[in-house]
């Protein structure tokens, strides 16, 4: 329904949606030879279409701009002001995003918020606008984007193939006789 709205949103914001695909991308190139931009791209599309996720950016960039107007009450102007590293529901609302697609995309969310790649560490630099919730929301939509790739990955495999396998019951009972 908001789907316009938040993309919108995002341009108005300096994010074009390809931004988003290209650390998707980045982040599942490893585990598919096959991946394409444009499925990446797709796959922003697709989680931004999402109800909720929906709600968490209009919410996140509405609170950024009313910091960058210095309208929200204090304390909180000045903690949006400064990014105060332990206030953490800019965090809490990128989170949302990211368990629409499960667990698998919040230790890509984790990665993302420690790297800040691409157009995360853009945002996250400043440059004279708030960014708090904003940098974090793309995160979050890039590690859900990134969490469905996986999902739809039919080589699941391929995520295993550096994990010895465990011993079957049998082995592992012979060996502790020795």
């Amino acid at each position: 329904m908001f789907y316009h709205h938040v993309t919108k949103l995002l341009q108005q914001r300096g994010v074009p949606l390809e931004s988003i695909a290209d650390i998707v991308y980045d982040l599942q190139r490893p585990y598919n030879d096959e991946l394409k931009k444009e499925q990446c791209l797709e796959s922003v599309r697709q989680v931004l279409k999402k109800r909720e996720v929906q709600n968490a950016i209009i919410t996140g960039i509405a609170i950024d701009e009313l910091a960058e107007k210095k309208c929200l009450p204090e304390p909180l102007q000045q903690m949006m002001e400064v990014d105060e590293p332990l206030y953490g529901v800019d965090e809490i609302l990128a989170l949302s995003i990211t368990n629409v697609y499960g667990t698998i995309g919040l230790t890509s969310f984790g990665y993302l918020d420690k790297t800040k790649q691409g157009i995360i560490h853009q945002l996250n630099n400043h440059s004279g606008e708030v960014h708090v919730f904003l940098d974090d929301l793309i995160s979050g939509i890039a590690a859900a984007a990134s969490a469905r790739i996986a999902h739809q990955n039919p080589d699941w495999e391929r995520y295993h193939a550096d994990r010895d396998p465990l011993p079957d019951k049998g082995e592992a009972d012979s060996s502790q006789g020795k």
